[in-house]
């Protein structure tokens, strides 16, 4: 049973992460007439459905009653106004994340926004070391090192990506790096923040989720007034939404609650194979199906080396038993 639910989770896992990539980044090259839906907004919606989903899972933990569940969110939310508030700031850094996100697929390809994305290994460990005390072994300082010279060769420009990039892309490829590395750092400090909040205190998950989610959709709508609020009062809060915008909307909102849920099952070694079968097809669904990347040996030189990374930064070598003395 364990084992199925293991391999279940890789699934859920790799299709989860490889959907909301390519279908987020198909949403935000789709030339439809009319306007294109604000990515705020979207932020905003997936901060609300991520809510209601904690809401509904504290519902099940609490025997499906009512009044059970009106009492944990009254005492473990509105009790502990300073339990809650310490969720603020890793909330509006992760808005930001979310943001910066559709920022980096409007100017990059799937394939190599997945790649690059990788560095908040690099960004999460370096915040473990300094906030949580943690140690890295000789292998993970090694992954690490393999890791950002795998980045430095994904990023390596050819002519055939500059001529993709000119003909799909509606943005520049230096906005999206730029946007992919700040939301690396921006995820390696927010998770490790958030890491150090659940081994303080022993709220469950997913209240600790619903508090994110308050801040973020509070955050979110700060943003949507400040950055588009000229382009909401003309065409409205929905302005450019379809089906596939909602695909995306409920992708994001639902991806963080079911990576929460997986960890309790998948090993680091399960990760690594969700991140590398991931990789694998965005790049071959972004060359055959979106048609705005043309891979070169650098970039699979590169690619190859993080997949190497990822694993090596989750292997943990058993220690070597004691030699029996004759």
């Amino acid at each position: 049973m364990s084992a199925n639910l293991k391999y279940l989770s890789l699934g859920i896992l790799v299709f989860q992460t490889t959907s909301l990539v390519l279908t987020m980044r198909y949403s935000r090259t789709l030339k439809e007439e009319g306007p294109r839906y604000l990515s705020s907004t979207a932020v905003v919606i997936a901060e609300l459905l991520k809510i209601l989903a904690c809401v509904l899972l504290v519902y099940k933990d609490s025997k499906c009653n009512l009044r059970t569940l009106n009492r944990v969110l009254h005492d473990e939310i509105l009790n502990k106004p300073m339990e809650t508030l310490k969720l603020a700031i890793p909330s509006g850094i992760y808005t930001l994340q979310n943001n910066l996100l559709y920022v980096a697929l409007s100017n990059l390809d799937a394939a190599t926004y997945q790649v690059t994305y990788q560095l908040k290994i690099l960004t999460t460990a370096l915040f473990s070391v300094s906030m949580l005390s943690k140690k890295l072994g000789v292998y993970q300082w090694l992954s690490l090192v393999i890791l950002m010279t795998g980045v430095a060769f994904v990023q390596w420009p050819s002519d055939s990506q500059a001529t993709a990039a000119k003909e799909h892309s509606a943005g520049s490829q230096f906005v999206g790096l730029i946007a992919v590395l700040i939301a690396c750092f921006s995820s390696g400090f927010a998770g490790v923040y958030f890491e150090k909040i659940l081994k303080e205190t022993k709220q469950s998950v997913w209240i600790r989720n619903i508090q994110l989610g308050f801040f973020g959709s509070i955050f979110g709508l700060m943003g949507v007034y400040i950055y588009d609020g000229e382009q909401l009062s003309k065409n409205g809060f929905f302005q450019g939404y379809n089906k596939l915008t909602w695909i995306v909307v409920v992708l994001q909102a639902l991806g963080g609650l079911v990576i929460a849920a997986v960890i309790k099952y998948a090993d680091n070694i399960l990760k690594g194979f969700a991140t590398s079968l991931s990789i694998i097809l965005s790049t071959l669904i972004s060359y055959f199906w979106l048609q705005d990347f043309v891979p070169t040996s650098v970039f699979f030189f590169g690619a190859v080396l993080v997949i190497a990374a990822t694993f090596l930064y989750g292997y943990d070598p058993k220690p070597a038993g004691n030699p029996i003395k004759a």
